[in-house]
């Protein structure tokens, strides 16, 4: 699936209707060049399951965690990974293992520590805009995207 998105407004929206298309459990990997609105789209994610706070990008922290009234999330930035074996001693195994939604940005970092995305969502700079490419990596991930209505 292909989406244009012309600003910061319409990539929250889309964070939204994401949101609402994923249950509560799911890996969705975001991938784009630094600004590309990894984070936007996540904040309108968050703020679509009842977040009222900052969404602040956790480059320094790489995990930034909300507990939500739809079941937890968390926001991970693997930007300042040194090396995917970091992971296990971030505490992924148990993240993956709990019934929540983690939003990876720069998943190429954890090459060979995750597993296969649900989704993935890969965010390019198109005329002032935004092109979203959305794909499945799992059969959960199939029934995520048909729910996905934009």
């Amino acid at each position: 699936m292909n989406i244009e998105l012309h600003n910061e407004d319409e990539q929250v929206a889309f964070g939204a209707a994401l949101a609402a298309a994923v249950g509560k459990r799911a890996l969705i990997f975001l991938q784009g060049e630094l600004g590309a609105g990894k984070t936007t789209l996540v904040r309108g994610f968050l703020r679509a399951r009842g977040h009222q706070g900052n969404v602040k990008s956790p480059t320094y922290t790489l995990i930034e965690p909300y507990e939500l009234p739809g079941g937890n999330c968390y926001h991970l930035d693997l930007y300042r990974l040194g090396d995917g074996e970091e992971l296990e001693y971030l505490g992924l195994r148990e993240m993956l293992d709990e019934q929540a939604v983690l939003l990876v940005e720069w998943p190429q970092r954890g090459e060979g520590w995750l597993p296969a995305a649900d989704l993935l969502v890969d965010i390019v700079y198109r005329d002032g805009g935004r092109r979203l490419s959305v794909q499945a990596g799992t059969e959960a991930g199939r029934e995520m995207l048909s729910k996905l209505s934009v």
